[in-house]
């Protein structure tokens, strides 16, 4: 959900020259701007090194729920498989732009009693030891663009039942809420132009973004 919009704003940003996506599935559609690397293996980016030396920003999106996994699994799945792409991105192209999404609520003390906030801050805090240029994304609520779905299940059932209230909870609650559209532009921004913090709460991700 959003890796589609992250794609759909470099696509319509004309400073974006090129796109590299790695992804586990072919895109729903072609661009000029696109060239696919379909990729099975998350954990090591070895065979990628001379891709990587060309590439100025990294918008990594790959994530999951922490909802049915242990914490063995989930750090697996959110600590490992990100520090794989940044260490490899550090070692190829230092100084690169490493933007990452990861949550409101994320923890970065490491004294949060909720295990998905501590494993998302010990990622964090391990992107930004890396020699890179990197920005933490901390989005709240997100409404998908138009026609978008989310693969995870509990997701969609999530929007299903949220999607009205959007405009409601903007208005009541617009420090929480932000939209796919926000963020990629907000990351497209942050790699290009810099940001003063490296760590972006919903606020910032908006005004970043240039949220209406």
């Amino acid at each position: 959900m959003v890796g589609d919009a992250v794609l759909h704003e470099c696509l319509v940003d004309p400073r974006v020259d090129s796109v590299l996506a790695i992804t586990r599935s072919p895109l729903a559609s072609a661009h000029p701007k696109v060239r696919e690397l379909l990729r099975s293996d998350f954990t090591q980016y070895r065979d990628l090194e001379q891709e990587l030396a060309r590439i100025d920003a990294c918008f990594f999106c790959l994530g999951v729920t922490s909802v049915g996994l242990g914490e063995q699994e989930y750090r697996r799945l959110t600590f490992d498989l990100t520090l794989a792409a940044a260490r490899a991105l550090a070692e190829a192209r230092p100084g690169a732009a490493f933007c990452y999404v990861s949550g409101e609520g994320t923890d970065g003390t490491g004294r949060s009693r909720s295990m998905w906030a501590r494993v998302k801050g010990e990622t964090e805090n391990a992107v930004l030891a890396l020699p890179l240029n990197a920005y933490m994304f901390r989005p709240g609520i997100i409404r998908p663009r138009p026609g978008v779905r989310s693969k995870t299940r509990v997701y969609r059932i999530f929007y299903a039942m949220l999607g009205p209230l959007f405009p409601v909870l903007r208005m009541l609650a617009p420090s929480h809420v932000t939209t796919s559209e926000n963020l990629g532009r907000a990351m497209i921004r942050a790699a290009i132009v810099g940001y003063p913090k490296r760590v972006l709460e919903n606020d910032d991700i908006n005004a970043l973004g240039g949220a209406d």
